[in-house]
């Protein structure tokens, strides 16, 4: 009994004499930041990169809270070059044409690698090629936007001038209209009205601008201060996104069920129809290497914007768009 009572003093000694505890330190905590992201249009399959960024964790990681605009009246181009939203989704052109109004927008990942607009008419019309569209009726929004210069991209590639053909504004009625027989072809979006039309069951032709004219097309824009201040949140949102892109790529079948939080009514959509409008974009958006920019792609689209006399002087290009906040780089 007293040797084993001097074996517990000697060890309460020792333990008395060891280094104090060392306290384990607080959890750090990764400030989020909030970004509101106009996104250029209402909820729809077409932005499961995004949905699928969120719904996996990536902006998260990266430290990032997304809050999606989807605003008609927002102006995100206008709103990024006053550096009022940090971030917003254009395409090519609006990135050049604000440029040559002074608002420093730098676009810093394609999303698209395809220019998404298309020339559609009925297949009975035989218009079969660009040089067949001389003298027809064609059917667009308006003069303004993606489809107008997608057009105008399109005839300029094939040497047609704007008077050699019949524009007619119709609003967003496109399908309607050349089902009608109102317009000998319209003009939208590869992933939207071809598919539509194909859905009812009308026999059509569809000239991609994409298979004419590399186009910089839609993708992720900020502007100078940002660069400039922020980089680290610029690669965080780019390699967030991009993520979110490859996974969408790699499993378009569960990118598609995550879209069903964010798209309304999709659950009762056809699944057909609006899987193939899914596919038809993953087609544009694949690449070798995702989110990279092609130089030729700005090059066309500046050739294009001085034909159309939307500017008159050539802009710096490099000042432009960046290919330093992608991932890989």
């Amino acid at each position: 009994m007293k040797k084993l009572l001097l074996c517990v003093l000697i060890l309460v000694s020792l333990s008395s004499c060891a280094a104090p505890a060392t306290p384990s330190p607080e959890p750090t905590t990764v400030p989020v930041v909030h970004i509101k992201l106009p996104m250029g249009y209402i909820p729809n399959v077409q932005y499961a990169p995004f949905y699928t960024a969120v719904e996996r964790g990536y902006f998260k990681e990266a430290g990032i809270e997304i809050e999606f605009d989807y605003s008609f009246e927002t102006d995100g181009a206008a709103l990024v070059g006053a550096n009022q939203l940090q971030f917003a989704l254009v395409s090519g052109e609006q990135v050049l044409m604000a440029r040559a109004q002074g608002l420093p927008l730098v676009y810093v990942a394609a999303w698209y690698q395809k220019y998404p607009i298309s020339i559609v008419s009925m297949a009975d019309a035989n218009i079969k090629s660009p040089t067949d569209l001389r003298g027809k009726k064609i059917g667009l929004p308006g003069l303004f936007g993606a489809n107008y210069v997608g057009l105008r991209a399109l005839l300029y590639a094939a040497g047609i001038r704007e008077s050699d053909v019949t524009l007619d504004s119709i609003g967003f009625t496109q399908v309607e209209a050349l089902a009608a027989g109102q317009e000998q072809a319209v003009v939208g979006y590869a992933a939207n009205e071809p598919v539509v039309l194909h859905s009812k069951g009308y026999d059509v032709n569809e000239l991609r601008v994409a298979d004419y004219l590399q186009l910089a097309s839609n993708g992720i824009i900020t502007n100078e201060t940002t660069v400039a201040e922020h980089p680290e949140l610029v690669r965080a949102f780019v390699g967030a996104f991009i993520r979110g892109l490859q996974a969408t790529i790699n499993d378009p079948d569960a990118s598609y069920e995550i879209c069903k939080k964010y798209v309304e009514n999709l659950d009762q959509a056809d699944p057909l129809v609006q899987k193939q409008v899914l596919g038809t974009s993953i087609e544009q958006w694949r690449a070798d290497s995702l989110g990279y920019s092609d130089p030729a792609a700005w090059e066309n689209m500046q050739k294009v914007l001085l034909d159309m006399k939307l500017y008159t002087d050539p802009l710096p290009l490099d000042k432009a768009f960046s290919n330093a906040f992608l991932p890989w780089k």
